[in-house]
């Protein structure tokens, strides 16, 4: 594994954490075995196939195993596998050959896609909290920014990110949001949400945890408007119900789907 890169030479937006769990075996060959018993990917199957109605070109960004690219190749839509792990992008290709899936595979960093021309994609996806594992607000807009210059007018965009206040309801996320509010008022390497914890073996794996405002904020700056804002519920495999009531507190997190301004 390549864990003595210096954070110079890292690419944009991409934490040393980030880079050893891109080059990780383990993560991508026992990714699917790891998420067998769980049912988040159905929920998030389900919004998406209200909206992406008709086959085009779905390019995922953020691919992982393709869990919800492969899906919607098996409906006859195009596929578009983009990922920073060659290994996931591996797994993805062995599953469309094994059913002859019309997916393509492109290894690179979200926040450099200019390798993909303009208008190309008729939706765009970006979801189990990728955009959050890009450091750097104005790196994360880079993201968004290709996500909406890939899409066809009348394209869909839809992600998922997690919510900050919901670490208010455990007391070590109360500890948290109180570190991270403090370091961020300190450091200017850290905004307020950005997180740092160890997963799966892979030390210091960075995530970043917005609140809707900034999430609605960011969207908007990156020239969308928004149809859907769904609330995630304790689990993430429902819709949050009243989500009137603190529904910016108690949504585990959300799920957005948008179209170019």
């Amino acid at each position: 594994m390549p864990d003595d890169v210096p954070q110079w030479r890292l690419p944009s937006g991409i934490t040393l954490g980030l880079w050893q769990y891109a080059h990780a075996d383990h993560i991508a060959y026992r990714y699917d075995d790891y998420f067998a018993q769980n049912s988040l990917f159905e929920f998030d199957e389900a919004v998406l196939s209200r909206h992406l109605s008709r086959p085009g070109l779905l390019v995922d960004l953020g691919c992982g195993t393709g869990r919800l690219l492969v899906p919607f190749a098996r409906r006859g839509f195009r596929g578009l596998a983009v990922d920073l792990s060659m290994p996931m992008l591996d797994v993805v290709g062995q599953k469309a050959r094994e059913e002859s899936l019309a997916i393509d595979r492109l290894r690179a960093n979200l926040t450099e896609l200019g390798c993909l021309r303009d208008a190309v994609a008729d939706y765009a996806i970006c979801m189990f909290s990728t955009l959050g594992m890009v450091r750097g607000r104005q790196n994360r807009l880079r993201v968004l920014g290709h996500a909406r210059r890939i899409l066809k007018p009348g394209g869909k965009f839809a992600l998922h990110v997690h919510n900050r206040w919901y670490n208010l309801f455990d007391p070590q996320g109360r500890a948290w949001l109180a570190r991270n509010l403090f370091g961020s008022l300190v450091r200017r390497d850290q905004e307020p949400g950005d997180k740092f914890f160890d997963y799966r073996g892979i030390p210091n794996m960075f995530l970043h945890v917005f609140t809707r405002r900034e999430l609605k904020t960011d969207l908007l700056a990156a020239g969308f408007r928004i149809v859907e804002f769904i609330a995630l519920d304790t689990q993430r495999r429902h819709a949050l119900r009243r989500p009137w009531l603190f529904g910016r507190l108690r949504a585990n997190g959300w799920i957005v789907v948008c179209v170019p301004d």
